[in-house]
């Protein structure tokens, strides 16, 4: 997987899975579609969900911050040896 897909999906994911712990938005939505049952289940998904999206978005700025130094390694070797 490329780093600028996991980057992107880790943000994405960390973005929803926070708006729906922090706010009613989830609760509301399944009360209207008459699934108001599972809102007591939404903490055992959500809040792992997070966590696994900050940990992907996390790996991917790893990912994303080695590529940099390694290519800036590479170009100051290749300039050091011409």
């Amino acid at each position: 997987m490329k780093d600028a897909t996991i980057l992107k999906t880790g943000i994405i994911g960390s973005v929803v899975a926070a708006i729906c712990c922090a706010t009613p938005v989830l609760v509301i939505a399944l009360g209207v579609i008459g699934l108001s049952a599972w809102a007591g289940w939404l903490d055992y998904v959500l809040l792992p969900s997070l966590a696994i999206f900050v940990g992907m978005t996390a790996y991917g700025l790893w990912r994303r911050n080695r590529a940099a130094a390694c290519c800036a390694t590479n170009d100051q070797f290749n300039k050091e040896r011409a």
